[in-house]
């Protein structure tokens, strides 16, 4: 099969196809005859050598994907050879077959492309384990997500919102403002014009704030957040390291904590997609929530991908065009 692998930790350029054996599934798991495999953050991470793929893994970049199962492991059923689904991977995804538990494999919602479905697993995983499981949003509450118009963003606004949450996003453009309130935002802030601190404050504060920002970010979450407010913390473009003040914290009864997603058993990742398939898969067949999307790129300009990914310009999911 083709693949795309890091050929060294680097910058985009590091990026090359490759021939490789066609994996084989284990016991529980399914091989995926890939269509398209959605691009994250995660992948230019792990291309810079920051983030190493847990044991066990496929080296190759690429953590969700949609396709049809082309074989079964040992012990799998609820599925079948032929089957459409989207799936959250291990690692693998930038080429033309993956493995993966078959319990990570979620159907294509009703009326959706290929395409789309690449770019849900990895996205709402892991918005519904973050927002719902771990900060546990209510409806009422005041939400804030940075980077609203990322992937993250762009389906942490709709789902927020759809769950009766009052929604605030920040993002660097009026563009980027303007696709946050399309998708449901109640209020946008360009961070570049104004301070959302002053925004949150002025609001009463915010009952949850999601973060992939961390740096100079973390101090300022906590003076936006609400008395018994929840910081989520999922990434940090600016930095894990930051001098904070933690007396507001047990003044004001502060709560701070956070998660990564790969490196999750894959109990715990079946269990997200459990409940994923209760409560958002309907809203996907429905057409209530969608994904938001930005470019496509084949396999083999992977590289163009990640320059489009890091250069912060795109609104919504960029995918690589597989099959």
């Amino acid at each position: 099969m083709t693949a795309v692998e890091i050929t060294q930790p680097g910058g985009p350029e590091v990026l090359a196809p490759v021939t490789r054996p066609v994996p084989e599934p284990g016991p529980g798991q399914v091989l995926l005859k890939i269509a398209y495999a959605g691009v994250n953050r995660p992948d230019a991470l792990q291309r810079a050598g920051n983030y190493a793929p847990p044991p066990g893994a496929s080296d190759l970049p690429g953590l969700e994907a949609s396709g049809h199962v082309a074989a079964l492991g040992e012990g799998v059923t609820g599925l079948a050879v032929g089957d459409a689904v989207c799936a959250l991977l291990p690692g693998g995804g930038y080429a033309e077959y993956a493995v993966t538990p078959a319990a990570h494999c979620l159907p294509v919602p009703r009326g959706m492309g290929l395409k789309e479905a690449a770019c849900l697993p990895e996205t709402y995983f892991t918005v519904w384990t973050n927002v719902f499981m771990r900060g546990g949003l209510k409806a009422g509450e005041r939400f804030l997500v940075h980077g609203g118009s990322s992937g993250i963003g762009t389906t942490a606004i709709q789902l927020a919102k759809h769950f009766g949450a009052q929604v605030y996003a920040t993002a660097g453009s009026a563009d980027k403002c303007a696709a946050c309130a399309r998708l449901g935002a109640d209020r946008a802030i360009n961070y570049r014009e104004e301070d959302f601190v002053e925004v949150l404050r002025a609001e009463g504060g915010a009952n949850l704030i999601l973060d992939m920002v961390g740096g100079d970010y973390i101090p300022r979450n906590v003076k936006a957040l609400a008395d018994d407010g929840r910081l989520v913390q999922i990434a940090f473009l600016q930095g894990p390291k930051v001098a904070l003040n933690f007396a507001p914290v047990m003044m004001r009864r502060l709560t701070i904590t956070g998660s990564t997603l790969r490196p999750q058993s894959d109990a715990a990742k079946a269990e997200i997609a459990s409940a994923l398939r209760d409560h958002v898969w309907p809203l996907l067949d429905a057409g209530t929530v969608a994904p938001v999307m930005d470019s496509e790129f084949a396999l083999a300009d992977a590289a163009e991908a990640h320059r489009r990914m890091e250069g912060s310009t795109h609104i919504g999911k960029i995918v690589l065009k597989v099959a």
